[in-house]
């Protein structure tokens, strides 16, 4: 079944597919804007202890699960227990999760389709053609939707040519590439006046703001948006798994690449956000609060470009096509959670799922083009800050409750034959099951205050 299912053909190749889909636009965007307005360091030290204290432990009970069960998120897990309450529930936390992975990619298809128009908005102007810039620059109807369709395009063909000839050998060529442009774009940063003054903002924390709620809930939505949890994608990537990978340590493995990715884009974001202000970027809006999110990318940093002169363009190129390269990667593994379940309990051709799927998701994502005030920021807080999270509990009990403790110590030692006396099966079983979903439920609690 595995076999027919497809699977990795290697641990780098899991590796690099799971730390692509980790590594999208929610860490070389998302994360540095996140700490740019929510304090910096403070931001930067809560999301790591988050990371390892919740992400982790959530991402290992997706992992487990997929594994074991060999099959899409919906399947996984009705089947984990067979008796009637457990089946059912099982199927309904299954289709949420394909809900939310469904919005995800709506809004996530329209955001990468910025970034591919950023990109080509610099290279028409280097080829002389004004027009051509002027109109990839200026947001409309007919640009989002077009430059959404390509992207959308290129994520379904990678997807219907299965896992190790479309996610895999996408991911190992994307993933290298993304982060030498980064490295290349933060060495050419740290070169320029004010980087420093960033660079003491991003790393030297605000103690006072290190128990702020509003802080601590934007940090675990940042964490588990960013690790692709609560969706099936980490659940379906584990499921495609060989039985002889080490668990506990694949997935320590995608934590640290996600979290190092997400600190490392930092390094580029907030130094250059100090950078434009030191060369009269206006980085503050009119009341006061820095800009961040969608204006950081296209207003703060293209203005920052144009600062630099013939190298500006090259610097926009070459960073656009970093966070082209990011949405893709990330988009990817987003898809792969609906077109699993045409594949599997509907028996379509991978190519008519990926083409189907990726479809109605590009329909919902020009609804949002057109409805884009109602619906964008609608889309995202439900879905990254409410929507991952809750999903990422359930899986926690799933993995805790419903999976029986004999079972989940038998796949875990699929890999590991010593995993009984290790430390993680000492604290991960009853972590997961009592001591992850309450410390999410009280951020939430302590949130809503």
């Amino acid at each position: 079944m595995a076999q027919s299912r497809g699977q990795f053909s290697s641990k780098i190749g899991f590796l690099l597919a799971a730390a692509g889909s980790a590594v999208g636009l929610g860490n070389i965007w998302g994360f540095p804007t996140q700490a740019a307005s929510n304090g910096g360091a403070a931001f930067l030290v809560v999301y790591l202890i988050l990371a390892f204290l919740l992400a982790y432990p959530a991402l290992m009970a997706e992992l487990t699960i997929g594994r074991y069960s060999k099959a899409n998120v919906v399947t996984a897990l009705a089947n984990l227990n067979p008796r009637a309450p457990f089946s059912q529930l099982g199927w309904l936390v299954g289709f949420a999760a394909v809900a939310v992975a469904v919005i995800i990619l709506s809004f996530y298809a329209l955001v990468a389709g910025w970034m591919l128009a950023e990109f080509f908005a610099p290279l028409a102007a280097k080829l002389a053609n004004q027009e051509a810039s002027q109109w990839f620059k200026t947001s409309h109807f007919q640009r989002d939707a077009l430059m959404c369709a390509g992207m959308s395009t290129l994520t379904i063909l990678i997807i219907a040519r299965g896992v190790e000839n479309g996610i895999e050998a996408w991911s190992t060529r994307l993933m290298p590439l993304l982060f030498l442009i980064l490295i290349g774009l933060i060495g050419y940063v740290l070169m320029q006046p004010g980087a420093s003054d960033g660079l003491k903002a991003y790393l030297i924390p605000d103690i006072g703001r290190l128990l702020d709620p509003s802080l601590i809930l934007s940090a675990m939505g940042q964490a588990f948006f960013s690790l692709s949890l609560g969706v099936g994608t980490m659940l379906i990537y584990g499921s495609y798994l060989r039985d002889t990978d080490n668990l506990p340590r694949m997935g320590a493995s995608v934590t640290l690449l996600d979290t190092g990715f997400a600190f490392t884009a930092g390094l580029l974001i907030i130094p250059a956000i100090y950078v434009a202000q030191a060369q009269g970027v206006a980085v503050y809006s009119d009341s006061g609060e820095l800009i961040a999110g969608p204006g950081l990318i296209f207003q703060v940093l293209p203005a920052l470009f144009a600062h630099m002169g013939g190298a500006g363009d090259w610097m926009a190129i070459a960073f656009f096509a970093l966070m082209s390269i990011a949405a893709l990667t990330s988009a990817i593994s987003l898809l792969e959670v609906p077109v699993s379940i045409c594949v599997e309990r509907w028996q379509l051709s991978r190519t008519k799922a990926a083409w189907l799927s990726g479809g109605v998701i590009f329909s919902l994502s020009v609804l949002i083009i057109w409805q884009f005030d109602a619906l964008f920021s609608l889309a995202i807080t439900a879905s990254t800050v409410y929507g991952q999270p809750l999903l990422g509990v359930t899986l926690c009990l799933f993995a805790g409750w419903v999976l029986s403790r004999k079972k989940l110590l038998s796949e875990l030692a699929k890999g590991h034959p010593e995993i009984e006396s290790s430390l993680f099966w000492k604290i991960w079983p009853t972590y997961v099951r009592f001591v992850c979903p309450a410390l999410i439920i009280l951020t939430f609690v302590q949130s809503l205050r």
